[in-house]
């Protein structure tokens, strides 16, 4: 029998509820500078029909935050969908993503997981940001093998140009471990690779705690990472 944990009137098992991955996050990059910094944070893995209900202080999940400007995150992803000639018919979406934390979320990588009503996986979705507020959306097919490749048209810095670059992406759906890379290639050039692996823990309220005390403010601490990063550069 599946063990069962609640958050408010949030009811969580094991197997399939809100999760948090502990992770690190790692970015390479050897052109036109070398560059090569790691950190660690975590990240939220929620249904899109069900999300947590924590003090919005810790964790809050809005729907302006994602992908445009309905009344929730699961008619946004459903509205874009649709762009794309596609409807789930009600299937299940998970997504990966930071929640806000004191009023304040950035999100560089947010990835949806959209399933069919007979739970097979349609196809991800890879949404992307950058610190100037800007969005781009990769709507990939990774089938069994979990990767897919996909067009470079969206500039997350001034060091890599949107045109003649794609992307090779690795998103398997994450259980147990959470595993993922995408990387940049870009003609005559080196790739940028940014990988981000890390462990499951269920979202129990004293998990939730813990991961707040362990990174404060964990969005903000982003942000102001890859601003640092860049000044470097």
């Amino acid at each position: 029998m599946t063990r069962r944990l609640r958050i408010t009137n949030a009811v969580i098992d094991r197997s399939g509820g809100p999760a948090i991955y502990s992770c690190s996050i790692s970015h390479t990059r050897t052109t036109p500078l070398r560059n090569q910094f790691r950190y660690r944070s975590y990240l939220w893995y929620v249904d899109l029909d069900d999300l947590p209900r924590t003090p919005a202080a810790l964790a809050d999940f809005r729907a302006c935050d994602h992908l445009g400007s309905g009344p929730t995150i699961r008619q946004n992803l459903d509205a874009y969908l649709a762009t794309q000639g596609i409807d789930l018919g009600g299937g299940r979406v998970r997504l990966l993503t930071s929640a806000r934390v004191l009023g304040y979320v950035f999100n560089p990588l947010s990835v949806y997981w959209c399933h069919d009503r007979s739970g097979a996986l349609v196809c991800v979705v890879a949404e992307v940001r950058n610190t100037h507020g800007d969005r781009q959306c990769y709507l990939v097919r990774t089938g069994d093998s979990g990767c897919a490749k996909g067009e470079k048209d969206f500039s997350a810095s001034p060091f890599d140009p949107a045109t003649g670059a794609h992307y090779r992406m690795a998103l398997p759906e994450p259980d147990e471990r959470l595993d993922l890379a995408i990387s940049l290639h870009r003609p005559d050039a080196a790739p940028l690779v940014t990988r981000i692996q890390g462990g499951r823990h269920p979202a129990t309220p004293g998990t939730i705690a813990r991961f707040a005390l362990r990174f404060p403010l964990a969005p903000l601490a982003v942000t102001a990472r890859i601003r640092f990063q860049g000044i470097t550069l």
